[in-house]
């Protein structure tokens, strides 16, 4: 099917930045974006949409959740991470069914998809069930199993949670069409053992696998790598061999210069999440030495238990002005900058080159705001706007490979009554 999307403003891609076009087209064939320009093209489709009063932006990528919290939204407010972590999240977590997750995940898909999201990188067990919520809903999705292991005498090859990622990478990795990509993960420095770790680094880099990972998200964590090792948690993971395939590191809260050099020279990308950060006293990530440096930064929603939504926009509001407020610069963080973490850079981190772009030959992964909002009124600067103004209940529709998922309220691969009431079971029966 063609589709032309008419009398639109487009946030269209232009060398390195973004130029914005007033009363664009853009037409798609099948799955990819085949014509952006500001006159109608001469060729056929089969509908023309009028998207007068919206603005056309790539599809949101978060490049760090765990899905299937959303059930857990809201559990141990006001508690350090170590303490929320393992006082209130892992007890809720060890009551988990296979049907709560993916229960969970389908409501984490209501979210993001009506918030613009189109793409996600997850990390949880029972993946799954994740998998085939993905797959039903169109979203694409990075997904992974964690590995964890509290025994130092067990060997790497004997971890259940190894075996599990293997399988899962070997079952799903590429399905739908390649909308599904299965990544390989170690939760974090201090729930694995440098045995697994190392095993496990092996296995990743046979198959030439993205390693997801939380890395020096507080400074306990990162001191008590030091006081246990001798060496930071980048250089713990890099010595192990985890980073020799590629990786991806969320938090990187208290990285150092060292650090970033090392990823650098392994090309490992860091995932801010600042909402998380702060609401958990993290700290401030270290944003603008890591773009200085070259490393690519995206952009991420963290659980909804540490957040408490999966609102990427909302995400992006505040990358865009605690940095400046903390540095006390206003030109500390750039809209654009802000707007690349959030959709290209995020595709680069999931290896996905043919997305996170509004360009010709790009996939067709679209999100149309609403300019009418009152608080989108005057759009004098488009990315300005974005960054400081637009709220997720701005979305109008978002698209996935041509295909629309969600369009003025109404989801079109979901039952989302459906999902509302089994979360409302899910819920009952693990907090009664």
């Amino acid at each position: 099917m063609r589709r032309l999307l008419s009398g639109c403003g487009i946030l269209a891609s232009q060398g390195a930045g973004f130029t914005f076009l007033e009363k664009g087209w853009l037409g798609i064939c099948g799955d990819t974006i085949d014509y952006i320009g500001r006159e109608k093209p001469a060729g056929v489709y089969d509908e023309v949409r009028d998207m007068t009063g919206l603005l056309l932006i790539p599809g949101l990528i978060n490049a760090h959740t765990h899905t299937p919290m959303t059930l857990l939204r809201g559990v141990g407010s006001g508690l350090a991470l170590q303490e929320w972590l393992f006082d209130k999240v892992f007890p809720v977590e060890d009551r988990l069914t296979p049907e709560d997750v993916r229960v969970g995940t389908e409501l984490a898909l209501l979210e993001m998809i009506s918030t613009g999201t189109t793409s996600f990188s997850d990390m949880y067990m029972m993946p799954e069930e994740t998998a085939r919520a993905v797959l039903d809903s169109g979203m694409k999705a990075n997904i992974c199993r964690p590995v964890q292991c509290f025994d130092p005498e067990e060997p790497g090859e004997k971890n259940s949670r190894v075996q599990e990622s293997v399988r899962l990478y070997d079952a799903y990795n590429g399905a739908g069409d390649g909308r599904l990509l299965v990544d390989f993960c170690v939760h974090a420095e201090y729930t694995c053992t440098p045995e697994v770790t190392r095993c496990y680094a092996g296995l990743v880099r046979e198959r030439g696998g993205n390693l997801h990972i939380h890395l020096s998200e507080t400074k306990k964590e990162h001191d008590e790598c030091l006081a246990r090792y001798g060496v930071t948690p980048a250089r713990w993971f890099a010595d192990l061999g985890a980073f020799d395939a590629g990786a991806f590191a969320a938090h990187c809260v208290w990285v150092t210069g060292e650090d970033m050099e090392l990823m650098k020279r392994y090309g490992v990308s860091a995932v801010h999440n600042p909402t998380s950060n702060m609401k958990l006293g993290s700290g401030f990530m270290p944003l603008r030495e890591l773009l200085d440096a070259g490393i690519n930064v995206a952009l991420g929603t963290d659980g909804a238990s540490s957040n408490n939504n999966l609102n990427l926009l909302e995400e992006m509001h505040l990358a865009a002005v605690i940095h400046n407020g903390f540095r006390q610069d206003p030109t500390a963080v750039k809209p654009e900058e802000i707007l690349k973490m959030a959709t290209v850079n995020g595709a680069r981190l999931q290896r996905r080159g043919d997305t996170g772009e509004l360009k010709v030959g790009k996939k067709a992964d679209i999100v149309a705001l609403d300019m009418r909002s009152p608080h989108m009124v005057p759009n004098l600067d488009p990315l300005a706007l974005l960054c400081y103004s637009a709220q997720g209940s701005d979305v109008r529709m978002t698209m996935v490979d041509g295909k629309i998922l969600y369009e003025n309220g109404r989801f079109y691969t979901l039952d989302a009554e459906r999902i509302r009431r089994s979360a409302q079971g899910c819920v009952e029966r693990l907090y009664r």
